[in-house]
């Protein structure tokens, strides 16, 4: 860290130590509620407060004001700051502890193709005998009740306010998109976010799955960081497109796995080319991209998906390629790149810590 990083490290630090602790009435670094704080290039801020695990939501407000206390801080231009609380209380009707393996499906960047994707690997992971489930956790724009046709269905609630999946193409699905109208407009601030994401991972009734995919939100914000801090992953599967403007953002991705040590599966080129009936093959957005970014980084590519009208139609129409058409190259591509994945996930899986975020 250079100086001018350090300068700024030392005055967020003061700023939130001025912030007295409820509890013990001493400042947040004092006290020790406040961790993992740190300044990267461009003034980015992240920090971590831990909250009594028995009343964690009473520390939301106080949250909030570490956030605004450390944006106004010259020099900072943006912050992330997480809550959490240990020793979460176990769920027996709802959450993920009967799920084998957690996969994260990110892009980092809107507008890749990343929930087409998400959807299709998910119905290719069933296809192999696998019981899978799909949470779209894209709070902002959900797009698994168009995928997957499940737009005028709504789930069901036990008596314990526990959400039941909606079976779709052979998956146990949820999505914030089966809560909310469809023409509402997802105006939420971080907070409400990732509240909404507690609620898909801990309130529902995932039962006992192999693999749950997590359509995950672009970017690396709040919702990500709240995703990575509360379920032990399996592994993440990067989504990108071959042209630089997308590339750029995948290294931010890889880098934000990389920093919660979550495993890397590998990266899929989607809209990788265009192939006319003669077999001739254009490459639209670059050739290649999302291959070298990969092998730069070190991590596993697990192929290309190319711009296809019949991929289009079957999301369009609510029944995923993979489902609707299992021979269809594009359909066997996605077969292919799920066994990879699933090797992948073998051969990296680890025992992972979890802590409770609100």
């Amino acid at each position: 860290m250079n100086n001018q990083l350090a300068d700024l490290k030392e005055a967020v630090k003061s700023r939130l130590d001025a912030i007295k602790d409820p509890l013990s009435g001493k400042g947040l670094f004092t006290s020790g509620r406040i961790s993992g704080l740190e300044v990267g290039e461009g003034g980015k801020v992240s920090f971590t407060i831990e909250a009594p695990a028995d009343a964690p939501e009473r520390f939301v407000p106080l949250r909030d004001r570490a956030e605004a206390e450390a944006r106004a801080v010259r020099g900072v231009t943006s912050v992330i700051a997480v809550l959490t609380a240990h020793e979460a209380k176990p769920a027996s009707t709802g959450g993920v502890a009967q799920v084998k393996h957690i996969i994260a499906v990110a892009s980092a960047k809107g507008g890749v193709g990343k929930s087409t994707v998400a959807v299709n690997l998910a119905c290719a992971f069933a296809s192999l005998g696998m019981k899978t489930g799909l949470l779209d956790l894209d709070v902002y724009g959900p797009s698994a009740p168009t995928l997957l046709a499940t737009g005028a269905r709504k789930p069901e609630m036990s008596d314990g306010k526990i959400l039941k999946p909606l079976d779709a193409h052979g998956l146990k699905t949820m999505s914030i998109g089966y809560l909310v109208e469809a023409s509402s407009a997802m105006i939420w601030r971080g907070a409400m976010a990732t509240s909404a994401v507690r609620q898909m991972i801990d309130e529902v009734a995932w039962g006992d799955l192999d693999v749950l995919l997590l359509d995950l939100p672009p970017g690396t914000g709040d919702v990500q960081l709240t995703l990575l801090q509360r379920v032990p992953l399996a592994g993440a599967v990067i989504v990108s497109t071959p042209q630089e403007m997308a590339l750029a953002d995948v290294r931010r991705g890889l880098a934000m796995f990389e920093k919660t040590h979550a495993p890397i599966l590998g990266v899929i080129e989607n809209m990788a080319y265009f192939e006319t009936p003669d077999g001739a093959r254009t490459h639209i957005f670059g050739e290649g991209g999302a291959r070298r970014t990969a092998a730069q980084a070190g991590v596993p590519f697990l192929g290309e998906i190319p711009i296809d009208v019949k991929l289009r139609e079957a999301s369009d129409a609510g029944t995923p390629l993979v489902v609707s058409a299992p021979k269809h190259p594009v359909s066997k591509r996605f077969m292919e790149i799920a066994e990879a994945a699933l090797g992948n996930v073998a051969r990296l899986s680890k025992p992972a810590p979890t802590i409770r975020v609100v």
